[in-house]
């Protein structure tokens, strides 16, 4: 792989690790706050015993999952990305010396 290739592969890939990283900070706070309803689903759901309540709460809980799910995929690919960067520095520094 030509030197250019490699620098342009570099780059495309740091833009890509900085909008993974971003998105990943607000899906920090949104899991942050989707815990936080969840919680107080649940002591809702415990404190009145309906089956609304109940109901109410497993939704939430489920949003809190599924952002907890997006959130350890991002991490996966933020992982592969970087290993990916690593492999692309190697090689040019390889072809360098």
């Amino acid at each position: 792989m030509t030197r250019s290739l490699l620098e342009r592969k570099l780059s495309h890939g740091a833009t890509v690790l900085k909008e993974l990283r971003e998105e990943l900070g607000v899906v920090d706070e949104q899991l942050a706050c989707l815990g936080e309803v969840a919680d107080d689903a649940r002591l809702r759901a415990l404190v009145s015993e309906t089956p609304v309540a109940g109901q109410e709460h497993h939704q939430a809980q489920r949003h809190a999952d599924a952002m907890a799910r997006h959130r350890a995929d991002l991490l996966a690919r933020i992982e592969r990305l970087e290993r990916s960067q690593d492999e692309l520095l190697d090689r040019l520094l390889a072809g360098t010396t």
